[in-house]
């Protein structure tokens, strides 16, 4: 791994409005559906805003790097809505298939002219290098990386957004990350992260730069 250390000031969103509340929504002592600040994702009601806010990690990871770069995000079910009509999800009877990369990448850059690259096979060594060059990181990791000491079932699943890395750890913020924990620059062991990691994501950057 390339000694390189960087972190950027990156806000955090969680793909939950309360995100103080996720160990309890993970847990399910709480349902989604009860979040009191759920009208605040835009959704129209408390059983959209459920429905959508299991799979809008994406949405989150976008809001965040957008907000890096003062781009006014919308919210999240402004959010899914676009990707939506976009390609980038299709719903099904039962649920949603995607985030679907190639068409994401190619709306994002088209709505608000910033760089977004899929990377089909992505090497944890090339991340460094896209960070110090002032790019964000979209990662397919397995959910269960809010508690890296563990064994996770299987990679990928959900996406984190790399903001940043030592020598020693990547540094992501994890739209379910647990408060305190590992929402905000959560700090993932380089050599942990392979357990998670599925070797694909999105590289996000500003045009030009």
């Amino acid at each position: 791994m390339r000694n390189i250390s960087v972190r950027h000031d990156v806000p955090y969103y969680s793909q939950w409005e309360s995100a103080d509340l996720v160990p309890d929504l993970l847990s399910g002592r709480t349902k989604a559906e009860d979040d009191p600040s759920w009208r605040t994702s835009g959704a129209d009601t408390a059983e959209e805003y459920a429905f959508w806010s299991w799979r809008v990690c994406g949405m989150a990871c976008l809001r965040m790097a957008l907000e890096h770069w003062d781009l006014k995000p919308p919210n999240l079910l402004t959010l899914a809505r676009e990707f939506l009509d976009a390609g980038a999800y299709v719903r099904r009877e039962d649920g949603v298939d995607g985030l679907i990369y190639a068409p994401f990448a190619e709306y994002a850059a088209q709505r608000w002219d910033i760089e977004a690259e899929v990377h089909g096979t992505l090497a944890i060594e090339e991340i460094p290098g896209h960070l110090e060059d002032g790019r964000l990181v979209m990662l397919s990791v397995h959910p269960s990386i809010r508690e890296p000491d563990g064994t996770p079932p299987g990679r990928g699943g959900h996406l984190v957004l790399a903001v940043g890395c030592t020598p020693d750890h990547l540094l992501i913020h994890n739209p379910s990350g647990l408060p305190g924990v590992s929402q905000r620059f959560a700090e993932v062991p380089w050599q942990a992260l392979p357990r998670f990691f599925a070797q694909r994501g999105v590289t996000l950057g500003l045009s030009g730069r």
